[in-house]
């Protein structure tokens, strides 16, 4: 005869939600149902953002690259255009990057990329 458990999942079920639910304000932290629909909300949110983020941080770099590559005269695609045709395979992550730390390091790119 199998051992039936009574409430054990429902507690589980209840205890996982109320530790997601932990610094959520009001009664979404510890009333079951408030605090179920907030969670599944943010839960919504995590997954929809993490494919925003990527998506924002592309459109950072092109900013930061061609506000670079504009001090050198050159425009966003035209520069990497030239880059492209001079066959440097640098991605915009490590251009920015660039641009933003290693002032010199981007001219001598912006140069290549003009040539």
């Amino acid at each position: 005869m199998a051992k039936v458990k009574t409430g054990s999942v429902r507690r589980k079920r209840r205890k996982r939600i109320l530790k997601h639910s932990k610094g959520y304000r009001g009664g979404r932290n510890n009333l079951r149902r408030s605090a179920v629909e907030a969670v599944e909300k943010g839960w919504n949110y995590a997954y929809a953002h993490r494919r925003t983020r990527k998506r924002e941080f592309r459109g950072l770099w092109i900013a930061r690259i061609n506000a670079a590559a504009r001090a050198h005269g050159l425009s966003y695609s035209r520069f990497m255009h030239g880059l492209k045709k001079a066959g440097i395979e640098l991605n915009r992550k490590v251009l920015a990057d660039i641009a933003v730390h290693d002032e010199t390091g981007f001219a001598q790119i912006a140069e290549l990329a003009k040539s």
